[in-house]
């Protein structure tokens, strides 16, 4: 069995906080503002994860409302949603992502998003695809408000 989920993810910047993206964090005078540590892109690929599985969102499972997730590493929140999908008979098969975002530049951290996100994955890291552009200054990715990020997967059943 064959199965695809779409995942999006949006956080407003905040001075004074860490940017983690992909698990990797990013020099910049900027972080996300969250519960967990913002990472939107972690967030969008945990939510198409789901999706694909019929088993709601992160909100759903990891809820802003309890303290167990202040401030989380959301490479652990990852993990925790694909034990969930193993538990279920489910695995990974490839993730194609999109970080939106006026500011930084990330091309040179793609690699290392990459690798981390392929080992939490479970998959070869050819099976997981990171891609970052920005609004050409439109909207609030363009105004450097936030960040969001897209996502897409695809799952199996064994």
């Amino acid at each position: 069995m064959l199965r695809i989920g779409h995942g999006y993810d949006v956080h407003r910047f905040k001075e004074g906080r860490r940017l983690i993206l992909g698990g990797v964090e990013i020099p910049f005078e900027l972080g996300l503002d969250g519960h967990s540590d913002a990472d939107v892109l972690l967030h969008a690929i945990s939510d198409a994860l789901l999706g694909a599985a019929a088993l709601g969102d992160i909100g759903k499972h990891f809820p802003d409302t309890d303290m167990t997730f202040k401030d989380a590493d959301s490479m652990k929140l990852l993990e925790a949603v694909v034990n969930l999908l193993s538990d279920r008979g489910y695995r990974v098969g490839n993730v194609d992502a999109t970080v939106i975002a006026q500011k930084p530049k990330l091309k040179d951290y793609i690699p290392l998003m990459r690798e981390r996100i392929a080992e939490t994955l479970s998959v070869d890291v050819d099976c997981v695809n990171v891609k970052a552009t920005t609004e050409e200054k439109l909207g609030f990715t363009g105004n450097m408000e936030g960040m969001s990020a897209h996502a897409v997967c695809i799952i199996t059943k064994d």
